[in-house]
């Protein structure tokens, strides 16, 4: 089965470089792959709104809602693409890949449809 996700994740790589217009600020520091995976490997980001998305170093994903938005899981798995995104294949089917990036020292993730959220500071 993992098998199976990995190849569908695979799949969506290089479609994620063609079709993706992100809203990258000049001022925006791109991650590469290996700066992106030592930045969310093994983490819990949380984020202005309380959700959280933790990155397991088995390639699991799950995404939580904040409590004033339902407290409700979405699993799937993660993997990093060579230009620095990250693509999620959920178990529910649906998919999604964003691309994070470094602003004003901070993590921020660039969505799809041009949305930028940025991560708690830790601590």
């Amino acid at each position: 089965m993992r098998a199976v996700v990995f190849a569908c994740l695979a799949s969506l790589i290089p479609l994620v470089a063609v079709a993706q217009d992100w809203a990258v600020r000049t001022t925006d520091e791109r991650l590469d792959a290996g700066a992106l995976s030592a930045a969310v490997t093994g983490r819990t980001l949380t984020f202005y709104d309380d959700g959280q998305s933790r990155f397991s170093p088995d390639g699991a994903y799950a995404y939580t809602y904040s409590a004033l938005n339902g407290g409700q899981s979405q699993i799937g798995q993660w993997q990093v693409s060579a230009d620095g995104v990250i693509c999620i294949a959920y178990d529910n089917g649906r998919s999604r890949c964003d691309m994070y990036v470094r602003a004003d020292g901070r993590l921020v993730v660039l969505t799809e449809d041009g949305g930028r959220y940025p991560v708690r500071p830790e601590g």
